[in-house]
């Protein structure tokens, strides 16, 4: 027995001195100590006093509608989280949040619920630990767990008090210290820790967005009663409370012994249903917070749990938030939300929002981009202002080129094509891009990535093609199709340093029997993960370190194409003296073996055929006769294996077939050179105005036919954010139309034009005074008060009349705390060329007395003449 006990100590010996010696090699893997806040508000790791830096995602497929959807469609739950925290771990995420469904996993009395939910939730934990991915976990949500379907009725306290009774309701508040306590000490089986204990995770948030709305003492009291429930486990990490929701209370949030206040951000407002156009740098120019002097005050750290550019499917836009983030000294960032890959197709989860490495791969690069923001630009910067900012440190943005990227000796990232001088040199250890560089050419239309393991040898991996075919912002569902995938080979040129043009590609990923070949740099390949090696070079694949994934590692959904689909938006309209160019994506899941045009104008017909001139995209230019004044109109007619099909309509068949019954066409008005350009016509584009909403907000036709009047009836010009209940009055409604989509066919007449007309009236039977504006691309606008009469009729503004004016912040973002107006430094002149949106503000040139009464418009079109 006794030999049997010195042999355990001496094998615990050995254990001892071995894992001693791999920790003196390897200092970085010295044991993670709870976070703390110094004396100027930053947290700090405990077991190196190094500045906490973190991003990452939202994703919530343990809990509500990712978790009932995976169930519906078969999935095996563990299996997808796998798959999507290894694309958090390429994407080089080292962050995660969520708000925890506690209606799922506790009981009325606030008792923890040990189930599935909370058991998958655990999974997913150890699984972004094993990643190296660190956590902020808000244990509360409030929240039903329906959307976007109706709440099912589950067993927790949020479910029988709502959130306003959860605030006040004293038996909601004892089982609110039961559940936090419960939580805190509870054991994850996975990683046999309890979360008090988790060394990932860096601070708890309370809960997500409580709103409240009583006095400040009753606020400070149910806070610190929820703090106490907490360190009554002994946690010692920061507690964070949400600060950016009733910022009135702010000073009792923090008496009730929080360490730091929770943000968020919406730049563009949530919810329009389809993409927001125009450019949007200016809406992320800042993240002003009025209230951080009480915030440095009381030494307190700040983190944003949830943001995104809602209704945004470009990429150039999530560093230069980032950017703005890290000067507002925010040291940590998720993104809302990480769409689960089974269900990215349709975007079911939050319609508003949409990211997934497979599905929006651009959007998915910029995020990789955002995050490097967060960890190499120091936190209080100061880059100035729109269209300054553009640049910063090694990082750009660009609305024109929709591109973001990182420019570095050792990291070349970028979500779109371009001609960016790379500073590489022989420290380059990454590339991550779309498109092409000069360091890469590809036209698939899956994101890439290249990660040098060594002196001529690369790893290679790349992501399927991901063709967007439906709006992803509107009403979706699971039967519902917005991206669908398709594996494709694609030819590949590289240009790496250090590798020659006669190196080998190697298949790396299970399953995967493609063959490429090189020819001075050049080579087909198709989805997946490849060794890319000198000839002659010998490689130890155990050598390999890739930090959180390994060599062979890959994922990415199947392909989805099951049909034949044509994605085209015809020019609104041009002028007989214009050229035109139609041009259409194309993707089959038959091989396309032509694709035509037949068109009609008048009397006049002809069918064109559409060449394929990369990738996915097929055009021609359209002759000229068919561009006299009158209506082109055309179909598009798909060739493949199964027959023709025609577009728009996708109905099989062609307009030749003697029982062809489609009457869909595309349509583009040809009018005669000079005729006024049309910005806005109520009738067509109201659908598409940007602004707060108002049940006064109406579309009515007028006594004219096809005609119809926009009208604005504003009850009060100022309004008290119950967020916000002590902020100065701005006595404004503005809202905004952008014509870039209505014009894009007669943009090079706009230089020829010198005055707007508008076609308006006051509402109410009383004059009233209406600010149009033209915005321009760099965020300024131009603009005159008109003063209009409650008899319909055409204004006149001179272009040389219009004057700077204030440029408002339109949509409205979340929270509302934020900046009305976009202050700006640009000193250029008003640029007709330049502009891109009309600004309608009601407000300017009002006396105060005027401000206090109700006023209406109604806008029946806008010219350019």
């Amino acid at each position: 027995m006794r030999i049997k006990q010195y042999f355990r100590k001496f094998i615990a010996l050995l254990v001892f001195l071995f894992v001693g010696n791999i920790w003196a090699q390897n200092p970085d893997m010295t044991a993670k100590e709870n976070v703390y806040v110094d004396e100027t508000g930053l947290m700090r790791w405990g077991h190196n006093d190094e500045e906490v830096k973190g991003f990452g995602v939202n994703y919530s497929v343990p809990f509500a509608y990712g978790f009932r959807s995976a169930k519906k469609l078969g999935i095996d739950l563990k299996e997808a989280i796998d798959k999507d925290v290894y694309h958090f771990s390429r994407l080089g995420f080292d962050l995660y949040r969520i708000h925890v469904w506690d209606t799922e996993i506790s009981d009325e009395k606030g008792n923890l619920l040990e189930n599935e939910h909370l058991e998958s939730f655990d999974y997913l934990l150890q699984q972004l630990k094993d990643r190296g991915i660190n956590f902020v976990i808000t244990p509360i949500a409030y929240w039903g767990n329906g959307w976007p379907e109706p709440d099912e009725d589950t067993p927790g306290f949020s479910n029988k008090y709502g959130k306003a009774g959860s605030l006040t309701d004293p038996d909601a508040i004892k089982a609110q210290e039961n559940y936090l306590a419960q939580f805190l000490n509870h054991v994850n089986p996975y990683t046999r820790v309890a979360y008090k204990d988790e060394p990932n995770i860096i601070a708890f948030e309370v809960s997500n967005e409580p709103h409240h709305r009583g006095e400040p003492e009753e606020v400070t009291d149910f806070i610190q009663k929820m703090v106490d429930a907490m360190r009554s486990t002994g946690a010692k990490k920061p507690i964070f409370y949400n600060v950016s929701h009733s910022i009135n209370l702010t000073e009792a949030y923090f008496d009730a012994g929080i360490q730091g206040g929770t943000f968020q951000w919406y730049p563009t407002g949530l919810g329009f249903q389809k993409e927001l156009e125009g450019n949007l740098l200016p809406n992320v120019d800042e993240y002003n917070i009025p209230f951080d002097d009480v915030i440095t005050k009381n030494k307190a750290a700040k983190l944003v749990y949830e943001f995104d550019a809602a209704d945004v499917n470009k990429s150039y836009i999530y560093p230069a938030m980032a950017r703005s983030f890290r000067e507002a000294g925010i040291q940590t960032a998720t993104h809302f939300a990480y769409d689960p890959t089974y269900l990215a197709h349709g975007n079911t989860e939050y319609n508003t929002h949409y990211m997934n490495l497979g599905y929006t791969p651009q959007k998915a690069l910029a995020l990789m981009i955002a995050g490097e923001v967060f960890h190499q630009v120091p936190v209080n910067s100061d880059f100035g202002t729109y269209p300054k900012n553009r640049e910063f440190q090694d990082f750009e943005v660009s609305y024109e080129d929709d591109l973001a990227a990182l420019n570095s000796e050792e990291k070349f990232i970028y979500t779109n094509s371009n001609s960016l001088q790379p500073k590489y040199g022989d420290d380059l250890k990454l590339i991550a891009g779309y498109g092409n560089s000069n360091l890469v050419k590809y036209e698939g239309q899956g994101a890439y990535f290249l990660d040098k393991l060594k002196d001529g040898v690369w790893r290679l991996e790349v992501m399927p093609d991901a063709i967007l075919v439906d709006n992803p912002f509107g009403s979706n569902s699971l039967e519902k199709t917005v991206t669908v995938i398709n594996w494709n080979e694609w030819e590949m040129s590289l240009d790496l340093p250090g590798l020659a043009n006669d190196f080998s590609v190697e298949t790396l990923n299970e399953g995967n029997d493609f063959q490429a070949e090189v020819s001075e740099n050049t080579f087909k390949i198709q989805p997946g993960t490849y060794l890319l090696k000198d000839s002659g070079l010998e490689f130890d694949k155990a050598s390999a370190d890739l930090k959180n994934f390994s060599l062979e590692e890959f994922s990415a959904p199947e392909s989805t194409v099951e049909r034949t689909y044509v994605i085209h938006e015809p020019v609104k309209e041009i002028s007989s003296a214009s050229e035109l160019e139609i041009s259409a994506e194309i993707v089959s899941n038959e091989k396309i073996e032509k694709a035509e045009a037949w068109l009609q104008n008048g009397n006049i017909y002809e069918s064109i055929e559409l060449k394929n001139k990369k990738a996915y995209t097929y055009s021609a230019e359209v002759p000229e006769k068919l561009l006299a004044h009158g209506f082109l109109q055309y179909r598009i007619i798909v060739t493949t294996d199964a027959g023709d099909f025609t577009f728009p309509g996708n109905l099989k068949g062609n307009p030749g077939d003697w029982d062809f019954h489609a009457a869909e066409e595309y349509k583009v008005r040809v009018v005669r050179q000079g005729t006024p350009l049309v910005l806005f016509n109520a009738l067509e584009d109201d659908d598409y105005v940007v602004g707060e909403w108002l049940p006064t907000l109406n579309l009515v036709p007028t006594h004219n036919s096809g005609e119809a009047e926009y009208q604005v009836n504003v009850e009060e010009l100022f309004r008290k954010d119950i967020e916000n209940p002590e902020a100065t009055p701005v006595y404004d409604y503005s809202f905004k139309y952008n014509f870039n989509r209505k014009t894009e066919g007669r943009r090079a007449e706009f230089s020829g034009k010198e005055k707007l007309v508008v076609k308006a009236r006051a509402l109410n039977e009383k004059g009233t005074k209406l600010q149009v504006a033209l915005l321009m691309k760099n965020g300024a606008a131009f603009g005159k008060i008109l003063h209009l009469n409650p008899e319909t009729r055409e204004y006149e503004i001179k272009l040389e009349d219009l004057q700077p004016v204030k440029t408002v912040t339109l949509p409205r973002p979340y929270p509302t705390f934020l900046p009305y107006y976009f202050k700006h430094n640009n000193s250029e002149d008003f640029n007709i060329e330049e502009v891109e949106s009309l600004q309608f503000s009601i407000g300017p040139g009002l006396s105060e007395e005027e401000h206090l009464k109700k006023h209406g418009v109604g806008i029946i079109r806008v010219l350019l003449k």
